[in-house]
């Protein structure tokens, strides 16, 4: 499939007709969760990596330096580090996911315009995260967002974006046409495989590029059409525009 190409903005465009011609059809909107639908300075996922490096430190019997190590390098191999520690070692993921996602969510407020700019999108609205669905639905409460679906890793037989795998479980869910849908993520890698199945990708965020935040100024690759650090502001001008396309087709 030919993917089509649109411009990479820094900041969101604000000019409605380049957002109208670049979201054209598209009525299925895909989100990551962690560092996306909520700012990556909340900290949550400093606090998912420290639990995640004491689980493999007591699993292991390593010190902490070393069970951080096997925590990145797992997740650089595998997609995550619960893949590799099911790869390598065979663990129960359930009870994993229950102990390092048993964490503090404080910091997470509503967000009434994301809310607003996300119940604007026309068409269906779906969260698909390598957490699993459990937290996802106590971030999301928090946040008082409310999305159609939700596709944590245990939905996708624990098969980790980017695998391509992942993606497929959640198309194949709802029977999407991934010409019509369009992925919002931090991570550029996780936009590879979205991007060559035919979605719209928009990376939110530096790009951290994994868990220890390196390369965060590289290019994040042609994979990437859109870029916004303002997810709140970017998708409230998207949907201004296709609500404006809405509006227009309904008086002809």
């Amino acid at each position: 499939m030919n993917t089509p190409t649109f411009p990479l903005p820094s900041p969101a465009p604000s000019d409605p007709a380049v957002l109208r011609r670049g979201f054209a059809g598209v009525d299925c909107w895909i989100f990551d969760l962690d560092n996306t639908l909520y700012a990556p300075e909340i900290r949550l996922f400093s606090q998912i990596e420290a639990r995640m490096t004491a689980y493999v430190a007591r699993l292991l019997s390593v010190d902490l330096a070393e069970a951080s190590r096997l925590r990145v390098h797992y997740w650089r191999e595998h997609g995550t580090t619960l893949a590799g520690l099911m790869a390598h070692h065979r663990i129960d993921p359930e009870p994993y996911l229950a102990e390092v996602h048993d964490i503090d969510l404080g910091a997470l407020v509503p967000d009434a315009a994301l809310t607003a700019a996300l119940n604007a999108l026309p068409g269906r609205r779906i969260v698909h995260t390598n957490a699993d669905s459990v937290y996802a639905g106590r971030v999301l409460a928090r946040r008082q967002l409310v999305f159609d679906a939700i596709h944590g890793i245990g939905e996708t037989g624990y098969h980790p974006k980017p695998d391509p795998r992942s993606f497929a479980a959640v198309l194949d869910a709802h029977g999407l046409d991934p010409s019509r849908c369009a992925m919002f993520e931090d991570d550029p890698r996780n936009l590879q495989v979205p991007h060559s199945l035919g979605m719209r990708t928009i990376l939110v965020g530096a790009g951290h590029h994994g868990p220890d935040g390196s390369a965060q100024d590289r290019d994040p690759g042609h994979h990437v059409q859109w870029h916004t650090q303002d997810l709140t502001g970017f998708v409230a001008t998207l949907a201004a525009a296709l609500a404006d396309v809405a509006s227009s087709q309904a008086t002809l």
